[in-house]
């Protein structure tokens, strides 16, 4: 068993194209020895966003803290703080903080994907 606070994981920049103002933190993953989820913790400051992008495995978010909008497609969903999001693997999706505060949410997926979006 690990129990931590989530700031004694090292934050890390987005670096993918696209992403603007993004810090992710691998919570718990393969490396903890979790063998089918990885959960990863998000930081999107004012104005920020994550890249337009898709893959192949889904993605669900609570969102902590904050306020913006999701993309889905083209197509804008509001969300805040309480929120729960399921993004669908496939699916051309961007979150953006529309809000004056950072954005903070849990992403998880799938353990044996590496990724940092």
């Amino acid at each position: 068993m690990i129990v931590r606070s989530y700031q004694q994981v090292d934050q890390q920049e987005v670096t993918m194209p696209g992403a603007a103002g993004v810090g992710v933190r691998w919570l718990i993953g393969e490396k903890e020895g979790a063998p089918n989820f990885a959960m990863r913790h998000f930081e999107i400051e004012p104005g920020g966003h994550t890249p337009k992008h898709h893959h192949p495995y889904e993605h669900e978010v609570f969102i902590l803290d904050g306020e913006g909008v999701v993309l889905e497609g083209d197509a804008e969903h509001p969300f805040r703080a309480g929120d729960s999001i399921y993004v669908a693997a496939d699916e051309v999706h961007q979150f953006q903080n529309t809000g004056g505060k950072p954005v903070r949410f849990l992403c998880m997926i799938p353990s044996e994907n590496k990724c940092t979006d």
